[in-house]
């Protein structure tokens, strides 16, 4: 998935949020509604979100240094848990504390039709968002599920705004109903019902994000696709006898370090081993050019890879 393409995706993000943020808060102060102010913070906390990924992305595009030599890719995975965070404890925990507040102590609403026109527009600023993650994210997907691409994939950035924009257009229908039910029943304690279900919605993405966001962190291997890539590879040069074990890992969603143990033709002068060395990098970058540091070690297979 080129970066370009996440860039796109986030600056539509951060520019629907940052007018729908806006616009409901305005619907919150005409209306008293719960369910706006709750919508309110999480268009909030969604620009400011948007904000950390770009942040992300500039800070990984700084050069090694001695201190780190394998770069800073992973500030990409670590802002987008920060992300996570963020949306859980200003958007979620705001949500549902102020929804069991208004359950508890119900508001009258005022002006309902500001609040669901509001709502309306919110409703369209938030696909038009969605709608061009998701176009961004098919270039990428390549026909895997949209569960499989979000648990899969290792650029962070579009499955943070999927996971998003889904969970505001979702947020817009409750405060939408909850705000409806209100004025329908004249039982303003919907309003309450509709802000906790939208804190609870809130929550359970926010933590979907932390748990795929951690797994990057720690560090994830190349997809099975890459790993079996890589594999025919190296088997496919000449001199190389088998290949006695493969380690990758993800420094980066662009940059993915792969370590090698395998068995060269016996006989080989270093001269000639070197150039089967150089031989397998090339071979593996051709057909996964993401794989740059790349350490190779040449040894002899025992019957117990386990021990090699």
């Amino acid at each position: 998935m080129s970066s370009s393409g996440s860039t796109r995706a986030i600056i539509a993000a951060f520019a629907a949020n940052l007018g729908i943020a806006i616009a409901k808060f305005i619907g919150f102060v005409f209306t008293g509604s719960a369910s706006m102010l709750a919508e309110s913070i999480h268009s909030l906390a969604d620009t400011g979100n948007q904000g950390l990924l770009l942040l992300g992305g500039k800070r990984a595009a700084k050069p090694p240094t001695p201190q780190h030599p394998f770069g800073f890719g992973r500030e990409r995975y670590f802002w987008a848990f920060v992300v996570a965070l963020v949306l859980f404890s200003l958007g979620a925990l705001f949500a549902i504390g102020e929804g069991i507040d208004k359950i508890l102590h119900p508001h009258e609403l005022e002006s309902v039709g500001w609040a669901i026109g509001i709502l309306v527009v919110s409703i369209g600023l938030e696909t038009y968002s969605f709608r061009t993650a998701r176009r961004e994210a098919d270039h990428d997907r390549r026909g895997a599920s949209w569960t499989g691409y979000i648990r899969r994939a290792k650029a962070p950035e579009l499955p943070v705004v999927l996971l998003e924009d889904t969970g505001a257009l979702i947020g817009l229908l409750l405060a939408l109903g909850a705000i409806g039910m209100a004025e329908l029943t004249g039982d303003a304690r919907w309003d309450g019902i509709g802000t906790l279900c939208i804190g609870l919605l809130l929550a359970v993405i926010a933590v979907i994000l932390a748990v795929e966001m951690k797994s990057l962190l720690i560090g994830e291997s190349a997809t099975p696709a890459d790993v079996a890539r890589i594999t025919e590879a190296i088997e496919a040069t000449p001199s190389v006898q088998r290949i006695i074990h493969l380690r990758t890992q993800h420094l980066g969603p662009d940059e993915l370090l792969v370590g090698a143990k395998v068995e060269f033709t016996p006989g080989l002068t270093l001269p000639e081993l070197a150039a089967a060395v150089d031989a397998i990098e090339a071979n593996v970058r051709a057909v996964v050019p993401i794989a740059r540091p790349f350490y190779i070690e040449p040894d002899l297979y025992r019957g117990d890879p386990a021990a090699s």
